[in-house]
């Protein structure tokens, strides 16, 4: 690990000063991510700025959304009493993410912004354009099983590996951002970028950005939504292809509005627009809803080892959304 200059920031523009004037400053809340890659030397921080004690709220929002700061812990999200009532996707697919002692210690905005799982991008002897730009990817004729079948690059086909940023980018969620030019808001499906021929720039976060709260919107899908996540073991392990999907549906049983989102098959969480197109006005069946799968897929491009990801998403894209159409959805 390289040596660091530690300091705690006593609220959210003392942190933004401190991280003007500091040189390669990183934000510190949980540690679970960024601690994890100091020690393997990718990330070298020549100062850390502790955040850990800032933004540490759940409010409710006029006409029935939810702030939720920052620097809440994960667990703290998922029990809490608001987001399972009203956001229960969220807390499904916080719980289907980590263990218990992850989820105690990290936080939001550490989840938000936390780097890919890529055997390649932790293995100092292989190429890398994300960690040393211009090097090349080994991943692309390595073994790539865990890799992007959407959105990838020449450069890179990492995933982003939160369950947490799938929800939130299916329930339209919004980051507040303060920074040096001052505050701004920005959806969280803009937040991350897609690889292209700088895969190092994860984020549209400008230098000493600091993630301070996610807003949600009310919504009409109660409890009809669903987080399913297929992974390689039961236990907890980082997402093949994942779904957050809801429906809501109108009187006479038509689909008046879908959301969907998708893990483990994109450089970002991959909000599923092409899908939802083709769901909205429909009548909620299951050759519809494969047709919309169908659509969403259409891009995909597999590799000599995860092209079974195609396949693998179009049939829990298509059985989430019939179990919702079905039974109105998981209990909050």
């Amino acid at each position: 690990m390289t040596p660091f200059r530690y300091t705690k920031a006593s609220g959210t523009a003392h942190a933004v000063e401190l991280s003007r004037h500091a040189a390669a400053a990183s934000y510190l809340a949980g540690g679970t991510n960024l601690v994890d890659l100091m020690r393997e030397t990718i990330e070298r921080p020549q100062t850390l700025i502790d955040v850990s004690e800032l933004s540490g709220g759940i409010e409710d929002l006029d006409g029935g959304g939810l702030r939720i700061g920052a620097g809440v812990k994960n667990t703290s999200v998922a029990t809490h009493w608001s987001v399972r009532q009203r956001f229960p996707l969220l807390s499904q697919a916080i719980l289907s993410g980590a263990s218990g002692q992850i989820r105690n210690m990290a936080s939001v905005g550490g989840n938000i912004l936390q780097r890919t799982r890529c055997y390649y991008f932790y293995d100092d002897a292989a190429r890398c354009n994300k960690r040393e730009p211009d090097a090349g990817c080994d991943a692309l004729e390595g073994f790539n099983r865990i890799h992007a079948i959407l959105g990838a690059s020449g450069s890179c086909v990492a995933t982003h590996p939160s369950d947490m940023c799938v929800a939130l980018a299916a329930l339209d969620a919004t980051a507040q951002l303060e920074g040096q030019k001052g505050a701004r808001s920005i959806k969280l499906t803009e937040l991350h970028r897609l690889p292209g021929d700088t895969p190092e720039i994860e984020t549209e976060l400008q230098p000493g950005e600091l993630i301070t709260a996610v807003e949600l919107e009310a919504n009409r899908f109660g409890s009809r939504c669903i987080y399913r996540k297929v992974r390689d073991r039961s236990s907890f392990a980082f997402a093949l292809v994942s779904v957050a999907a809801a429906l809501d549906l109108t009187d006479d049983g038509t689909i008046r509005e879908a959301r969907l989102a998708l893990g483990g098959v994109a450089h970002k969480p991959w909000r599923a627009r092409l899908a939802e197109a083709v769901l909205a006005g429909a009548t909620p069946t299951e050759a519809r809803f494969r047709e919309a799968a169908e659509a969403e897929l259409a891009g995909a491009r597999g590799l000599a080892h995860n092209a079974f990801k195609i396949e693998l998403a179009k049939r829990v894209i298509v059985s989430s959304f019939v179990g919702l159409s079905q039974s109105g959805g998981a209990p909050a």
